[in-house]
């Protein structure tokens, strides 16, 4: 039977941390993972986590299985993180998944399992797994326009023009913010006239909000999906703590269904039984931790300092980024950088300039020229700006 298999295609960023492992330049630079790193180039575990890692050692009797949802504490508390009061909680049905990945795949699945004739429509470009979990299912996609790498922006013209063409019933996946792989984000008035034609067109939004507080802040990073929630009779929500919290390898994640309080029931067994087909139960021990965090006042403004400080100081390096490139190339191509928000930005150069980058200069960027810049610190931001403007003039 196994002789029938074929060899899958490798995973490009999978294989650029292989190549930078064993690269043995001492000045390399690794732009390719998508971890938040500090200062220091280390993935730390935040103070508030391991207070309430210490806290549920010291308190908890058992290792029973919770729920075919998970706790729902963890999906009050993040109900309440993702959508504040913009909708009533009998309207949301939820279920606990390994990390903002499994809540992607259970909403696909619940797709195909309330309309198979769906189409998810993506944007252009986004978060490979998106696609390569859609082709896995065998689920119908098409791209609407997202980026202009001239301008480095949302090409919202193009996007509206593109999602005028989708059908009643059809899905359109949005980023909730800090886009990935662009950085580029849609404005609140954007959020508004995204909202209306879903509306109009009576589609159903899915959105995945990966970042939240890693770009404008808690509630100001949350504020297009909470547009939505105001506006539509329904929408889905992937939510993924790995950033925020910095639980990558505990696989945090929620999916919310938000319909009509009336349906509830039946969406929340069907959200129970996907659960139960994929994994039986959801992992528990880093959404009892992201729980225990958000639902003690000390904790949790401990762990917004030090989430605020993080974004920061992002922002800072960005903005380092686009003032030592201007200062190098004497033109503005990549202010945008400063303007884009979350952990990555798209440099918008093709991949023999970020071939030539890697090979030349030890900067490794995924092929579409998206980069980390938690990858950088202030000492490393000007060898990537004189990389960048060696390679780009």
């Amino acid at each position: 039977m196994f002789s029938n298999l074929k060899d899958q295609p490798a995973d490009k960023i999978l294989m650029l941390m292989a190549s930078y492992k064993e690269d043995a330049r001492s000045d390399k630079l690794d732009l390719g993972v998508g971890v938040y790193k500090d200062a220091q180039g280390n993935t730390p575990v935040m103070r508030a986590v391991k207070a309430a890692e210490k806290r549920i050692w010291e308190e908890q009797t058992t290792k029973s299985y919770v729920a075919l949802a998970g706790d729902s504490a963890f999906a009050d508390a993040m109900r309440d993180l993702v959508l504040g009061d913009s909708v009533s909680a009998d309207r949301v049905a939820a279920i606990a998944t390994p990390g903002g990945t499994g809540a992607f795949r259970q909403g696909v699945d619940l797709i195909r399992t309330a309309n198979p004739d769906a189409t998810v429509w993506i944007s252009a470009p986004t978060w490979p797994n998106h696609v390569s979990i859609l082709k896995t299912v065998g689920q119908a996609f098409k791209e609407y326009r997202y980026f202009d790498t001239t301008t480095g922006e949302v090409d919202f013209d193009g996007m509206m023009a593109d999602l005028d063409g989708i059908k009643e019933g059809d899905v359109v996946l949005l980023h909730g913010c800090c886009h990935n792989p662009t950085g580029a984000n849609l404005s609140g008035e954007q959020w508004s006239g995204v909202a209306q034609l879903l509306r109009q067109k009576k589609a159903l939004p899915f959105v995945d909000i990966a970042y939240q507080g890693f770009g404008d802040g808690l509630d100001e990073d949350a504020a297009g999906t909470r547009i939505l929630a105001e506006t539509q009779p329904e929408m889905l929500i992937g939510a993924s703590c790995s950033k925020n919290f910095g639980v990558y390898r505990d696989r945090v994640g929620l999916l919310m269904a938000v319909g009509d309080s009336a349906n509830k029931k039946t969406t929340q067994g069907n959200l129970n039984h996907l659960n139960r087909q994929n994994y039986s139960f959801p992992p528990d021990h880093g959404a009892r931790v992201v729980t225990t965090i958000l639902t003690d006042p000390d904790l949790r403004a401990d762990w917004q300092a030090e989430l605020e400080d993080m974004r920061t100081g992002m922002l800072v390096l960005r903005q380092q980024l686009a003032d030592e490139l201007r200062q190098r190339l004497n033109d503005d191509r990549f202010d945008f950088i400063a303007r884009h928000r979350g952990m990555f930005s798209r440099l918008g150069v093709d991949e023999a300039k970020v071939e030539a980058m890697r090979k030349d200069h030890g900067v490794y960027m995924v092929s579409d020229s998206r980069m980390n810049i938690a990858g950088l610190n202030a000492q490393t931001v000007p060898i990537l700006a004189d990389a960048i403007a060696k390679t780009c003039r």
